[in-house]
């Protein structure tokens, strides 16, 4: 079992930044993609970057040159940090893993984005 940990949720500002973290923890070996997706009330969970184990990104088209998405791969951990942060970009955000195509997720950290 893999689990995972968040960080850095919150209230921010239109315009201002924040960073999440994740952590994890457990059966790490052989974790391949690692990630974030973000859900709002009465929608799906949807992506907004993943990380391979040897760095390639990819970005939803609305967060892409707001969003940076890192890993270190000795501790175990995924970062997003996230600048000029919009209205919209307010969610749960979730932490992902993959693990021998399966998929863990975190508990989710709340960030609320003010206009």
């Amino acid at each position: 079992q893999v689990q995972l940990v968040e960080s850095g949720g919150g209230l921010v500002q239109a315009g201002g930044s924040l960073r999440l973290s994740c952590a994890a923890s457990g059966v790490i070996l052989s974790i391949s993609v690692m990630g974030w997706y973000r859900q709002t009330p009465g929608k799906q969970r949807e992506l907004v970057a993943t990380i391979s184990r040897g760095g390639s990104t990819n970005y939803a088209d609305s967060v892409k040159g707001r969003f940076t998405i890192s890993r270190d791969n000795a501790k175990n951990t995924v970062l997003l940090q996230m600048n000029s942060l919009k209205a919209e970009d307010t969610a749960v955000y979730y932490c992902m893993v993959v693990r021998y195509e399966i998929t863990y997720w975190g508990q989710g950290t709340q960030v609320t984005v003010s206009s």
